[in-house]
């Protein structure tokens, strides 16, 4: 059986911990937080009117970005950890339009718009390799991100068939079925 490769956005930095990958060991990780830190500065350079509103919103949506790769990275369920690379990839697209108001507002010289949007594009790009990544191993099965049966009984082909839209004529595990009532009237 072939190994696994490893995604760009999958190999880590040096680690001094016996080699457990941690989320901060990821690339995508990596890259995001810088461009956090960068967005951080955007919002302080930002004038006092958009104090709590602009520069608030940029803060949120940046933490949401690492926030988001590092919540997905502590689930092991390949979808748990796609849906919340999905929701981190949101943020990097809510903060690419807070620098289009920044440039459309005149807070910020083109010339910075232009390089934080590379930069955030990046991430951007690393995001959708990792979830790329992300979706190969769940297909392929590969050992590194794999979680015993849980104990309520749904194995990751429930939960597939539960968080996927389900075919015409396809009906999901019986052991996802729960009526809402049981009590029935008339």
């Amino acid at each position: 059986m072939k190994a696994p490769e490893e995604s760009p956005c999958q190999q880590p930095a040096p680690t001094s911990n016996g080699g457990y990958k941690t989320f901060e060991d990821l690339v995508v990780y990596q890259a995001a937080r810088g461009f956090r830190k960068a967005m951080y500065g955007v919002s302080r350079r930002l004038p006092d009117l958009e104090k709590f509103e602009l520069a608030s919103q940029i803060r949120r949506a940046a933490v949401s970005l690492t926030n988001n790769i590092a919540e997905g990275h502590g689930r092991y369920h390949y979808l748990d950890q796609i849906k919340f690379c999905l929701q981190a990839r949101g943020s990097l697209e809510e903060l690419i339009d807070d620098l289009n108001v920044c440039e459309d507002e005149g807070y910020l010289p083109v010339l910075d718009v232009a390089t934080l949007k590379e930069q955030a594009w990046r991430v951007h790009q690393l995001l959708n390799g990792f979830i790329r990544w992300l979706r190969e191993r769940k297909r392929g099965g590969s050992p590194t991100l794999h979680e015993s049966p849980p104990e309520y009984g749904l194995t990751d082909d429930d939960l597939d068939a539960v968080l996927n839209p389900p075919e015409a004529g396809h009906r999901p595990p019986a052991s996802t079925l729960h009526p809402f009532n049981t009590s029935t009237t008339g």
